[in-house]
C-alpha cells in the first residue's frame, strides 16, 4: 500500500514539474482546431507560452533566477532550430509575423520548456548529485555535445563516441530524489535516458499536432524515427550541466562555499 502511496505522490510531482510543457501541449491542440481570422497560428502559441511563463513567475512557480536559466535556454533552442531549418533538418511550414529566418520564435519556449522541467524537478524532489564529474569534464562534454549538432552535417557524427565517454565519466554518478518521507538513488545516465525518451514521445505529439515537419511528415504524419532520442537524451546532458553548474554557482555565492561536489545541493 506504500508503494503505491508513494508511486501516486512521484506521478502527481511530475505532472507539476510538467506545468510548462503540457500547457505548450494544450495551445498546440487548441490551435490546431480552433482557428483565429486575425492571428496566425505561430503568433498565438507564442503569445500563450509568454503568457503562461509571466504567469508561472507570478505566481512563483518559478522564480527570477529560474526565468534567467530558462530564457538561455531558449536562445540556445533557437540558434539550434536556425541552424537545422536552413540545413533542412525540420520546417515550419505556416506562416507567421513573428519568424525569424524560417524559426517561429515560440520554437524557444520548447527548449526552455525543458529547463522549467528540470527546475521545477530539482526543486520538487529535492534533487542531490552525487560523484559529479568535475567541471573540467562537463564543462567540454556539452560543448562538444552542442557543437555535433551542427557539425555533422559536414564531417562526421560523434555522437555515439561521446555517449560512450558519458558511461566513462558519469559511470558512478548517482542522482538522489526524495518522495514524501522516502529518499530513492538513480545513476543519473538512467536519468538522462527516461528523461530523453519521454520527449521523445512529447516530440511525436507536437508533430502530429503540426508543431513542425520532418521531412517524411510533409504529406502524411509518421512516427519520428527512434534514433532520435539519442538527440535528445544528449540535449538532456546539456541541459542538466548548465542548470547544475548555475545552482552550484549560486548556491556558493550565497552560502560561501568552495565544495565541488553537487551532493549538498
Amino acid at each position: 500500500m506504500n508503494l503505491i502511496k508513494q508511486f501516486f505522490r512521484f506521478g502527481l510531482k511530475q505532472v507539476l514539474c510538467c506545468v510548462f510543457p503540457a500547457a505548450i501541449f494544450l495551445t498546440l491542440a487548441v490551435s490546431k482546431v480552433i482557428h483565429f481570422p486575425f492571428l496566425y497560428r505561430y503568433d498565438f502559441i507564442l503569445l500563450v507560452c509568454i503568457l503562461i511563463q509571466y504567469l508561472l513567475v507570478r505566481f512563483k512557480l518559478e522564480s527570477k533566477d529560474e526565468l534567467k536559466v530558462i530564457s538561455l535556454f531558449h536562445i540556445i533552442g533557437l540558434l539550434l532550430e536556425i541552424y537545422k531549418i536552413h540545413m533542412g533538418s525540420w520546417a515550419y511550414p505556416e506562416y507567421a509575423y513573428t519568424k525569424i529566418l524560417g524559426v517561429p520564435l515560440y520554437s524557444g519556449f520548447m527548449y526552455s520548456s525543458v529547463a522549467s522541467y528540470i527546475c521545477q524537478a530539482w526543486k520538487r524532489f529535492n534533487l542531490k548529485f552525487i560523484n559529479w564529474p568535475s567541471n573540467f569534464i562537463t564543462y567540454p562534454i556539452g560543448f562538444f555535445i552542442y557543437l555535433n549538432f551542427f557539425t555533422h552535417h559536414y564531417i562526421a557524427d560523434f555522437r555515439w563516441i561521446i555517449i560512450f565517454s558519458l558511461f566513462i565519466f558519469f559511470g558512478k554518478s548517482i542522482v538522489e530524489f526524495k518522495v514524501g518521507e522516502g529518499n530513492y538513488r538513480m545513476p543519473i545516465i538512467v536519468s538522462y535516458f527516461l528523461i530523453g525518451f519521454f520527449i521523445w514521445v512529447a516530440e511525436n505529439i507536437s508533430t502530429f499536432l503540426g508543431a513542425w515537419k520532418y521531412p517524411n511528415q510533409g504529406q502524411v504524419w509518421h512516427m519520428v524515427d527512434f534514433g532520435k532520442i539519442s538527440s535528445w537524451f544528449l540535449l538532456v546532458i546539456i541541459s542538466v550541466i548548465i542548470v547544475a553548474n548555475l545552482k552550484h554557482i549560486k548556491y556558493r555565492s550565497e552560502a560561501g562555499c568552495s565544495s565541488d561536489t553537487f551532493s549538498q545541493l
